[in-house]
Parts: structure tokens; C-alpha cells; sequence
């Protein structure tokens, strides 16, 4: 599903129009993502969790060379499911 396609879903789903569907899913979007860049961590009960980690810095290789690079420091945005999310999608086979 892409986002154009989850936009229609969310508005079919709550009888928005498409125009207000889309400022809601972007609005949600940039909610996350300010808050990620401030370095806090948004949980979603049940859905799971947003996260920043901290990657080190660290010696590479240019696969095109062979030439040892330095990787720089960086940080990377993680999810983490929630139990609901993943018992949705692991349902117990009886």
C-alpha cells in the first residue's frame, strides 16, 4: 500500500473527503517526525513504537575498491511493533 492508497482508505474509512484525509495523514506524519528529530519517542498503544538510534562510527569498505572508508556517526529512525500489531499479523493457528 502507498501513501495516496492509504490516504483513500482513510478516507472511505471515516467519510472524510480525500482533501481532509491527506492533511490528516500528513498531519500525523510530521507529528512523528518533529518529535523524532527532537529525539523523543512516540508509542502507539497497541500499534507499536517510534524510535532514533545512535549508530557508532566505523570503518568500511568501498565494494567498488576495496579502499577502507570512515563511516561517520550517524542516527537512524527505528519501529517497533506493538503486541496488538504483531498478533494481527502472527495469528495463533488453533
Amino acid at each position: 500500500m502507498k501513501k495516496g492508497e492509504l490516504i483513500a482508505e482513510f478516507a472511505k474509512r471515516t467519510e472524510m473527503s480525500g482533501a481532509a484525509a491527506n492533511t490528516a495523514v500528513n498531519t500525523i506524519i510530521e507529528i512523528i517526525t518533529e518529535r523524532l528529530k527532537k529525539g523523543d519517542t512516540v508509542g502507539i498503544t497497541g500499534f507499536g513504537t517510534f524510535s532514533v538510534t545512535k549508530r557508532a562510527a566505523r570503518k568500511g569498505r568501498n565494494p567498488a575498491t576495496g579502499d577502507v572508508i570512515k563511516i561517520a556517526a550517524s542516527k537512524s529512525p527505528r519501529f517497533a511493533a506493538g503486541a496488538t500489531l504483531k498478533a494481527a499479523v502472527n495469528p495463533k493457528k488453533k
